[in-house]
């Protein structure tokens, strides 16, 4: 693993023997620029990659699973929003490209970065929430929800029924 790319692997051994396999965990921190809306995997953060490469006469398949932490703001309530992405990865790379799906390697480096970064990425959330049931906050008086009822009535009313509840309040009055 390289220091400077911490994603770049030696492929050398693997090419030269088709059908041969080797498992690998690589970590490295998250570069500064995984955003996506308001969610992120903040500069720093620890990516953990546990994948399998695997020669083929054509070139080399990576299968795995990466994880990460993701951090954001909530959509309901604007709050702290956060959780763990778990990617289930299976790329091919090639020396010589023969689709536009295929990663390009050069000499006997293959740089994983891309795909990890790729990969988390697509599965950011887009509209990160606290939690699946966050209440968010009172369209009336904005309080957060989460701390309790505010006892704002937040029931809409259609100005088009407006004349009829009216004519109910005046036919019916509220009683005491």
């Amino acid at each position: 693993m390289n220091v400077s790319r911490p994603f770049q692997v030696n492929v050398a051994e693997l090419v030269r023997r088709p059908g041969s396999r080797r498992a690998l965990h690589l970590e490295a921190p998250a570069p500064p620029d995984m955003v996506v809306g308001d969610a992120q995997v903040p500069a720093g953060t620890t990516i953990a990659a546990d994948l399998e490469l695997e020669s083929l006469s054509d070139g080399v398949t990576v299968s795995g699973r990466l994880v990460a932490r993701w951090t954001g703001t909530c959509r309901r309530c604007l709050g702290t929003a956060d959780g763990d992405l778990e990617v289930s990865v299976l790329e091919l790379y090639q020396a010589a490209a023969t689709t536009e799906e295929a990663y390009r390697y050069v000499g006997d480096l293959v740089d994983l970065g891309p795909m990890v970064r790729e990969s988390l990425m697509l599965d950011l959330p887009l509209a990160p929430l606290c939690r699946d049931d966050c209440p968010g906050l009172c369209p009336v008086c904005g309080a957060d929800l989460r701390a309790g009822d505010c006892g704002c009535d937040r029931v809409p009313l259609d100005p088009r029924w407006g004349a009829l509840a009216d004519l109910r309040d005046r036919l019916d009055p509220p009683t005491p």
